[in-house]
Protein backbone atom coordinates (compact mmCIF):
# COMPACT_ATOMS: atom_id res chain seq x y z
CA UNK A 1 0.00 0.00 0.00
CA UNK A 2 1.79 3.14 -1.19
CA UNK A 3 2.32 6.28 1.67
CA UNK A 4 0.19 8.91 1.68
CA UNK A 5 1.91 11.79 0.20
CA UNK A 6 1.93 15.36 1.98
CA UNK A 7 1.57 17.69 -0.20
CA UNK A 8 4.37 20.07 -0.39
CA UNK A 9 2.59 23.30 -1.09
CA UNK A 10 -1.23 24.12 -0.05
CA UNK A 11 -3.41 25.01 -2.81
CA UNK A 12 -5.14 28.19 -2.99
CA UNK A 13 -9.03 28.41 -2.10
CA UNK A 14 -9.18 29.58 -5.93
CA UNK A 15 -7.65 27.14 -7.76
CA UNK A 16 -9.51 23.80 -8.56
CA UNK A 17 -6.93 21.21 -8.05
CA UNK A 18 -5.80 19.33 -11.24
CA UNK A 19 -6.24 15.61 -11.93
CA UNK A 20 -3.98 13.22 -13.69
CA UNK A 21 -4.35 11.41 -17.60
CA UNK A 22 -2.39 8.44 -18.25
CA UNK A 23 -1.36 7.38 -21.79
CA UNK A 24 0.32 3.81 -22.11
CA UNK A 25 0.83 2.49 -25.31
CA UNK A 26 3.51 -0.10 -27.58
CA UNK A 27 5.79 1.86 -29.61
CA UNK A 28 4.54 3.08 -33.16
CA UNK A 29 1.18 3.12 -31.85
CA UNK A 30 0.79 7.15 -32.18
CA UNK A 31 0.84 7.60 -28.42
CA UNK A 32 2.52 10.65 -28.59
CA UNK A 33 1.03 12.65 -32.08
CA UNK A 34 -2.17 12.29 -30.22
CA UNK A 35 -0.93 13.62 -26.73
CA UNK A 36 0.62 16.14 -28.59
CA UNK A 37 -2.81 17.07 -30.75
CA UNK A 38 -4.34 17.15 -27.33
CA UNK A 39 -2.39 20.21 -25.91
CA UNK A 40 -1.99 22.21 -28.97
CA UNK A 41 -5.58 22.19 -30.57
CA UNK A 42 -7.49 21.80 -27.15
CA UNK A 43 -5.42 24.59 -24.57
CA UNK A 44 -8.77 24.60 -22.43
CA UNK A 45 -7.97 21.22 -20.98
CA UNK A 46 -5.11 22.20 -19.37
CA UNK A 47 -2.53 19.28 -19.81
CA UNK A 48 0.88 19.97 -18.85
CA UNK A 49 3.66 17.19 -18.31
CA UNK A 50 5.09 16.24 -15.25
CA UNK A 51 8.67 17.11 -14.96
CA UNK A 52 11.04 13.53 -14.72
CA UNK A 53 13.95 12.42 -13.18
CA UNK A 54 16.63 11.73 -14.70
CA UNK A 55 20.49 10.32 -13.56
CA UNK A 56 21.83 11.52 -16.86
CA UNK A 57 23.71 14.39 -17.65
CA UNK A 58 22.26 17.66 -18.97
CA UNK A 59 22.48 17.88 -22.45
CA UNK A 60 23.03 21.44 -24.47
CA UNK A 61 20.96 23.95 -23.40
CA UNK A 62 18.70 21.68 -20.53
CA UNK A 63 18.49 23.13 -17.27
CA UNK A 64 18.00 21.02 -13.85
CA UNK A 65 13.99 22.04 -12.90
CA UNK A 66 12.83 22.85 -16.76
CA UNK A 67 13.13 19.94 -19.02
CA UNK A 68 14.60 17.69 -16.12
CA UNK A 69 15.47 16.95 -12.55
CA UNK A 70 19.08 15.58 -12.46
CA UNK A 71 20.20 13.40 -9.86
CA UNK A 72 23.15 11.56 -9.78
CA UNK A 73 22.79 7.69 -9.58
CA UNK A 74 23.22 7.38 -5.79
CA UNK A 75 20.99 10.36 -5.46
CA UNK A 76 18.10 8.47 -7.42
CA UNK A 77 18.80 4.93 -5.47
CA UNK A 78 18.24 7.34 -2.55
CA UNK A 79 14.82 8.36 -3.64
CA UNK A 80 14.02 5.25 -4.49
CA UNK A 81 14.77 3.87 -1.39
CA UNK A 82 12.68 6.47 0.36
CA UNK A 83 9.89 5.61 -2.13
CA UNK A 84 9.17 9.19 -3.61
CA UNK A 85 8.79 8.16 -6.89
CA UNK A 86 5.09 7.04 -8.61
CA UNK A 87 7.21 5.11 -11.50
CA UNK A 88 10.49 4.68 -12.56
CA UNK A 89 12.33 3.00 -14.52
CA UNK A 90 16.90 1.57 -14.94
CA UNK A 91 16.77 2.16 -18.94
CA UNK A 92 20.64 1.38 -18.49
CA UNK A 93 23.06 0.53 -15.86
CA UNK A 94 22.77 3.86 -13.59
CA UNK A 95 20.67 5.33 -16.24
CA UNK A 96 17.51 6.22 -14.48
CA UNK A 97 13.79 8.40 -15.47
CA UNK A 98 11.15 8.38 -12.76
CA UNK A 99 8.53 10.91 -11.47
CA UNK A 100 8.61 12.23 -8.46
CA UNK A 101 5.44 12.44 -6.38
CA UNK A 102 5.96 15.32 -4.99
CA UNK A 103 6.38 17.27 -8.06
CA UNK A 104 2.80 15.82 -9.55
CA UNK A 105 1.74 16.91 -6.45
CA UNK A 106 2.76 20.82 -6.80
CA UNK A 107 1.52 20.60 -10.27
CA UNK A 108 -1.70 19.45 -9.05
CA UNK A 109 -1.93 21.57 -6.29
CA UNK A 110 -1.45 24.36 -8.98
CA UNK A 111 -4.41 23.22 -11.18
CA UNK A 112 -2.25 21.48 -13.66
CA UNK A 113 -4.12 18.10 -15.35
CA UNK A 114 -0.91 16.47 -15.27
CA UNK A 115 -0.32 14.05 -18.77
CA UNK A 116 1.99 10.88 -17.83
CA UNK A 117 3.89 9.35 -21.47
CA UNK A 118 4.40 6.51 -19.69
CA UNK A 119 5.31 2.81 -20.27
CA UNK A 120 2.38 -0.12 -19.80
CA UNK A 121 4.10 -0.73 -16.21
CA UNK A 122 4.54 2.98 -15.16
CA UNK A 123 0.85 3.71 -16.04
CA UNK A 124 -0.53 0.77 -14.35
CA UNK A 125 1.40 1.81 -10.85
CA UNK A 126 0.18 5.30 -11.11
CA UNK A 127 -3.27 4.42 -12.03
CA UNK A 128 -3.24 2.39 -8.92
CA UNK A 129 -1.63 4.87 -7.17
CA UNK A 130 -4.04 7.81 -7.95
CA UNK A 131 -7.46 5.65 -8.19
CA UNK A 132 -10.59 7.68 -9.46
CA UNK A 133 -8.00 11.12 -9.69
CA UNK A 134 -6.48 9.72 -12.88
CA UNK A 135 -7.81 8.53 -15.67
CA UNK A 136 -5.83 6.11 -17.73
CA UNK A 137 -5.81 5.30 -21.37
CA UNK A 138 -3.95 2.56 -23.46
CA UNK A 139 -3.45 3.47 -27.08
CA UNK A 140 -3.46 -0.06 -29.39
CA UNK A 141 -2.63 -0.33 -32.78
CA UNK A 142 -5.12 -2.39 -34.80
CA UNK A 143 -2.95 -5.68 -35.16
CA UNK A 144 1.12 -6.50 -34.65
CA UNK A 145 0.97 -6.86 -38.69
CA UNK A 146 0.10 -3.30 -39.03
CA UNK A 147 2.48 -2.01 -36.46
CA UNK A 148 5.25 -4.15 -38.42
CA UNK A 149 4.07 -2.08 -42.09
CA UNK A 150 4.33 1.38 -39.60
CA UNK A 151 7.37 0.60 -37.71
CA UNK A 152 8.89 -0.74 -41.41
CA UNK A 153 7.76 2.47 -42.74
CA UNK A 154 9.99 4.86 -41.28
CA UNK A 155 13.26 3.39 -42.43
CA UNK A 156 14.81 4.39 -38.99
CA UNK A 157 15.43 0.68 -37.60
CA UNK A 158 17.35 -2.62 -38.47
CA UNK A 159 14.72 -5.63 -38.83
CA UNK A 160 16.26 -7.11 -35.40
CA UNK A 161 15.12 -3.86 -33.95
CA UNK A 162 11.69 -3.86 -34.92
CA UNK A 163 11.78 -7.65 -34.09
CA UNK A 164 12.34 -6.76 -30.92
CA UNK A 165 9.79 -4.19 -30.81
CA UNK A 166 6.90 -6.21 -31.98
CA UNK A 167 7.36 -8.75 -29.20
CA UNK A 168 7.19 -6.14 -26.58
CA UNK A 169 4.30 -4.46 -28.29
CA UNK A 170 2.83 -7.79 -28.10
CA UNK A 171 3.60 -8.41 -24.06
CA UNK A 172 2.49 -4.60 -23.65
CA UNK A 173 -0.99 -5.50 -24.97
CA UNK A 174 -1.71 -8.02 -22.51
CA UNK A 175 -2.03 -4.96 -20.42
CA UNK A 176 -4.51 -3.09 -22.08
CA UNK A 177 -7.39 -4.63 -20.05
CA UNK A 178 -5.56 -2.61 -16.60
CA UNK A 179 -6.56 0.26 -17.46
CA UNK A 180 -9.91 2.79 -18.34
CA UNK A 181 -9.85 2.67 -21.86
CA UNK A 182 -8.13 1.38 -25.02
CA UNK A 183 -8.21 3.79 -27.94
CA UNK A 184 -7.33 1.63 -31.27
CA UNK A 185 -5.24 4.12 -33.78
CA UNK A 186 -6.88 2.56 -37.37
CA UNK A 187 -7.32 6.32 -38.09
CA UNK A 188 -4.90 8.89 -36.72
CA UNK A 189 -8.03 11.14 -36.85
CA UNK A 190 -10.70 9.10 -35.35
CA UNK A 191 -8.67 8.05 -32.62
CA UNK A 192 -7.93 11.95 -31.57
CA UNK A 193 -11.34 12.06 -31.48
CA UNK A 194 -12.23 9.42 -29.37
CA UNK A 195 -9.55 10.51 -27.09
CA UNK A 196 -10.26 14.17 -26.98
CA UNK A 197 -13.76 13.22 -26.07
CA UNK A 198 -12.75 10.67 -22.94
CA UNK A 199 -10.47 13.25 -21.55
CA UNK A 200 -12.94 16.07 -21.82
CA UNK A 201 -16.03 14.12 -20.16
CA UNK A 202 -13.20 12.98 -17.18
CA UNK A 203 -12.46 16.66 -16.41
CA UNK A 204 -15.94 18.20 -17.14
CA UNK A 205 -14.14 20.74 -19.36
CA UNK A 206 -17.03 22.67 -21.65
CA UNK A 207 -16.05 22.69 -25.43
Amino acid sequence: MPKKIKSPSCPSSSVTRGRCVIFSAPSGSGKSTIINWLRQEHPELNLYFSISCTSRAPRGTEQNGVEYFFLTPEEFRQRIDNEEFLEYEEVYENRFYGTLKAQVERQLNDGQNVVFDVDVKGGVNIKRFYGDKALSIFIQPPSIDELRRRLEGRGTDTQEVIEDRLAKAAYEMTFAEQFDHVVINDDLATAEEQTYNLVKEYLSVSQ
